[in-house]
């Protein structure tokens, strides 16, 4: 059970205040407040796992990345048994950054200031002149290496966190664990990413995006209207002159856990019509992901799911996939199906982190993913199509990434910093007949429930001094 700590800001307003849980809203200031950033800096990307890359990013021994942990700077190194390791990126000398590149390959991170040397597991090698002894004799050498990340590997996806001893990974995706399960663990060859990623700063707090990021879905119609219009979506007007209407997209399931992490699993029988002219209730499991494969996956590769997942694994992928959703705290996936003129589907399989760069500044970044097994060409046309409407300039991220810094400006202002964030609609019905999955499950139209689940989950963290 976690203890309370419930900080008082400079102005005496608790950090308890700026959330009403009875009516579900958040105070603006929130989104902007500087003092609040520090806190969760330290209580938030201080304590949980975070998302920094995937494996295929670093294939040989002796290859690196280097990423960020909230306001850290970490490198992620592969050593040469072929392990992974997650060190601070600070020398314990002189506080000089010992990594100043993106990415390469070397065995041995030598600080460029007084020349200490580590390791790619952070271990502590030696400073120039060694009968010197220029880190001298009293700090024991195997006590001066790089400040070590705890990390997890979870379908090539690389994950760290500074509390040693706190939950695992698995504990820490709790029941979203059944679900990510299908996005990332569908074939023997797994994942890897098509190049490296994207990556520009926008000037807005994180949590403008992290929060939407919790299967916002309200903003597709609206933000994301042309997708009715131009988009894949659009169609002739019927005889009434309705054109198309994205409201059909935001039926479905959606799930949320006590983590802070969400889905939304969108309903596929409209889609399932329109490839094969049949009512999706009169074939199998196998006949409809045959007919319309996860993102990324071939109908070739279908015999691969049937022997990795349960009946009711099988059963959500046919039906209502996890299509977008986030995990805490600042990650987004989104693996949706993009309708081609010529009536067939390609996937987009990509992965969003929002890297916190202070109070008013984040970090986009974005990786594309397919199948290692994905054949060449279909590989060209997901990176094509993924970085045309998911990249960073993209036709829909850009429109995301034009909202978040307007919040970020306006909820400085004296009066709009106490006004709210309303997160108040919520699903009537639980989880539909036959729902396979863990979680809390909402059915019907979109709602704010997932959201504000995120909410939730900053405030344990942020109220908790474990």
């Amino acid at each position: 059970m976690h203890r309370n700590a419930d900080t008082t800001l400079r102005d005496g307003t608790r950090i308890s205040d700026l959330i009403n849980h009875e009516t579900r809203e958040v105070k603006v200031r929130t989104l902007s407040d500087p003092e609040l950033y520090e806190l969760e800096m330290e209580r938030i990307f201080g304590k949980t796992w975070i998302f920094l890359g995937h494996d295929t990013e670093i294939p040989n021994k002796g290859d690196f990345i280097t990423r960020d942990m909230g306001s850290d700077a970490v490198i992620v190194a592969r050593d040469r048994e072929g392990e992974i390791h997650v060190s601070l990126n600070v020398c314990p000398h002189r506080a000089m950054k010992v990594q100043t590149h993106d990415a390469g390959n070397t065995n041995v991170h030598m600080c460029i200031y007084h020349g200490w040397a580590f390791k790619p597991n952070g271990d502590f090698i030696g400073a120039p002149v060694e009968k010197e002894c220029m880190h001298g004799h009293m700090t024991p050498k195997d006590q001066l290496g790089l400040k070590k990340a705890r990390v997890a590997l979870y379908g090539g996806l690389i994950f760290a966190t500074w509390s040693i001893d706190g939950p695992s990974l698995e504990e820490f995706f709790g029941d979203a664990k059944y679900y990510f399960d299908t996005l990332f663990l569908r074939t023997g060859g797994g994942l890897e990413v098509l190049g490296p990623p994207q990556r520009f700063r926008i000037n807005a707090n994180w949590k403008t995006a992290c929060e939407q990021s919790a299967a916002d879905g309200f903003h597709t119609l609206t933000l994301h209207r042309w997708l009715a219009e131009v988009g894949p979506y659009a169609k002739k007007p019927d005889a009434e002159g309705k054109g198309a209407d994205l409201s059909p997209e935001m039926y479905g399931c959606e799930v949320w856990t006590d983590q802070g992490h969400a889905l939304r699993c969108i309903d596929l029988d409209r889609k399932i019509v329109r490839l094969t002219g049949k009512n999706p209730a009169e074939l199998s499991v196998i006949e409809k992901l045959k007919a319309l494969p996860p993102p990324g996956i071939t109908p070739e590769m279908v015999p691969e799911l049937l022997e990795r997942f349960d009946d009711g694994q099988l059963k959500l992928m046919s039906w209502r996939p996890p299509q977008v959703g986030g995990f805490f705290p600042n990650g987004l996936f989104e693996f949706i199906y993009l309708p081609q003129p010529d009536g067939t589907v390609v996937g987009a399989c990509a992965l969003h982190a929002y890297i916190p760069k202070g109070p008013g500044q984040l970090e986009f970044m974005n990786w594309i993913f397919a199948e290692k097994d994905t054949p060449p060409e279909l590989k060209a046309r997901m990176l094509r199509q993924s970085v045309q409407m998911l990249g960073t300039s993209g036709m829909v991220e850009m429109e995301d990434s034009d909202t978040w810094p307007h919040q970020t400006e306006v909820a400085k202002g004296a009066m709009a910093k106490t006004i709210t964030l309303k997160y108040q609609a919520k699903f009537e019905q639980g989880a539909p007949e036959g729902w396979p999955g863990p979680g809390h499950v909402g059915d019907g139209f979109t709602k704010d429930d997932t959201q504000w689940a995120w909410w939730n989950a900053w405030h344990e963290l942020m109220t908790s001094d474990k």
